[in-house]
């Protein structure tokens, strides 16, 4: 399907690195991330989630390596995993040492908790050895104590600050393969962090409100801080942290991307009105039952649900295809123009065979293949339930003012 990001500003254009196969930066897709929760020592647990992840849409998985027997793991993983590996390293130098003999395709440091200047230097010279990216992982809820009470808090600028002390270490080794993360709970401070990131450096950024916490509220915050940013032409790959299964973050996050327009459709998106007084079916069973329906399909067209047929083809014109209820049937649409009428009962069915169709044989072959007489019926339809409504204005002002006279006790 059409990608139609070019309706957003220009993204700010950075340096590109490689994660594995993954371009990061320099104009190329935005990425997804997440991160596994299990051991990394259990390999086929983790390998398991990996698998998923990938297939939810995550084009990069990040993996803890805070033990030995992690590492070990991420020997027998890398090899295995269907996407790049990131080593996240929190406070032991040796650890990020060992992940890169394991073989991951990038790394993440936390400046806030791997401090030593030595250490850090010795990470980047053996990254850089092996031409394996890190990225500077700045998070306001470990900020180094001494940038903390310099600027006074975690403010904008001691994170920014932070990811420029980790870039000269990593520059007297001669070391530039990064990408920078100014994460914070706070979306406010996270946006803020990000905008003065991106006037600060040309390296890739890395996108995400850290701590967000359990859906629903995490998935607001998440899209809250994210999307505002690539609205804005800022960042270059993204992860949503949610207290949930992190499958929930991959397909969160393709979701965005792809309903920004900075990725092409890989699954379904459906979509569907909110439901009000005039809809003629229940909306949310409708369009739960055909989500269901669909999802395991994953065909990568836009599907739409209306509850009203008067309406509802030419609000959701847009999409690949869809059906509108009205008057006990189900009108069937493809790009707006109505190409069957079925049984109210029957709607969810028709659909998802149309869906399959459509996929199979493309949007020109199935209008040819449309019921002729399917548009005179649905406008039909259309025009019956405008004059049971009172198309009239004037009419149904008529027929107001009789119901308030009768509530009045004025006849």
């Amino acid at each position: 399907m059409e990608i139609s990001g070019n309706l957003l500003p220009a993204r700010k254009k950075t340096r590109q690195i490689h994660v594995g196969d993954v371009a990061v930066g320099g104009g190329a897709p935005v990425s997804v991330q997440s991160m596994t929760t299990t051991q990394t020592a259990d390999v086929d647990g983790t390998l398991a989630q990996i698998y998923a992840l990938a297939a939810a849409g995550a084009d990069i998985v990040r993996c803890t390596c805070n033990e030995e027997a992690a590492a070990e793991g991420l020997a027998q993983i890398v090899p295995r995993s269907p996407v790049p590996i990131v080593a996240d390293i929190h406070f032991h130098h040796k650890m990020a040492l060992a992940a890169l003999e394991a073989g991951v395709q990038g790394l993440r440091l936390n400046p806030g908790n791997l401090r030593k200047e030595a250490e850090i230097k010795l990470v980047a010279s053996e990254a850089k050895d092996r031409g394996v990216p890190i990225r500077i992982g700045v998070n306001a809820g470990s900020l180094d104590k001494d940038l903390y009470e310099r600027f006074g808090g975690a403010t904008p600028e001691a994170l920014v600050e932070s990811a420029k002390k980790e870039l000269a270490y990593f520059a007297e080794v001669d070391f530039e393969d990064v990408k920078i993360s100014v994460k914070a709970s706070s979306v406010a401070l996270m946006i803020a962090a990000y905008r003065l990131a991106s006037e600060t450096f040309d390296h890739p950024l890395h996108l995400g409100v850290t701590e967000a916490g359990p859906p629903p509220a995490g998935l607001v915050k998440g899209t809250a801080g994210i999307g505002a940013l690539l609205a804005e032409g800022i960042g270059d790959t993204i992860r949503y942290s949610l207290t949930a299964d992190p499958v929930e973050e991959a397909k969160a996050g393709r979701q965005l991307l792809e309903s920004l327009g900075l990725r092409e459709r890989k699954g379904l998106d459906l979509i569907a009105c909110p439901s009000c007084g005039r809809a003629q079916v229940d909306v949310i069973a409708v369009a739960k039952a055909a989500q269901e329906a669909l999802e395991d399909r994953n065909l990568p067209i836009q599907v739409a649900v209306m509850g009203c047929v008067v309406n509802g083809p030419g609000e959701a014109r847009g999409a690949d295809i869809g059906i509108a209820a009205g008057r006990h049937k189900g009108h069937l649409f493809i790009r707006g123009e109505i190409v069957r009428v079925v049984p109210e009962d029957e709607m969810v069915e028709a659909l998802v065979a149309e869906a399959e169709r459509l996929v199979a044989e493309g949007v020109e072959a199935r209008l040819a293949a449309a019921d002729k007489s399917a548009a005179a019926e649905a406008e039909a339809d259309r025009q019956a339930l405008l004059d049971e409504g009172g198309s009239d204005p004037n009419a149904a002002r008529f027929k107001i003012e009789n119901i308030r006279r009768r509530v009045e006790g004025d006849e």
